[in-house]
């Protein structure tokens, strides 16, 4: 397949317990399916509780959709999920050359 519809891979990292409702927040505008990972978030500052480093748990969502749809959700993350809500979304896209396996 060619990539001639814009197809792009959506990556979405929220905090844990936050990707069904993001997931809900990208179905309203247009993600028909995904796939939800756990992570573990590793960043330059580190929580730390009498000595104990304590993990950052996060919640990866991926799908692939083309491209405007994807614009639309990452719009929709950042209004209502964004690094300023307690979900602390941070969303990006990459160009799919190809996929099998799913009609978009």
């Amino acid at each position: 397949m060619e990539n001639e519809k814009n197809i792009k891979a959506l990556y979405i990292i929220v905090n844990d317990g936050f990707a069904e409702g993001v997931l809900d927040i990208a179905r309203e505008v247009g993600i028909r399916g995904a796939t939800i990972m756990n992570a573990r978030g590793e960043g330059f500052q580190h929580k730390s509780f009498m000595g104990i480093t304590i993990n950052s748990e996060k919640e990866l969502i991926i799908s692939i959709t083309d491209g405007e749809t994807a614009e639309k959700v990452m719009a929709a993350v950042k209004e209502k999920a964004g690094v300023d809500t307690p979900a602390h979304g941070i969303c990006f896209m990459l160009a799919v050359e190809s996929v099998a396996g799913i009609n978009i």
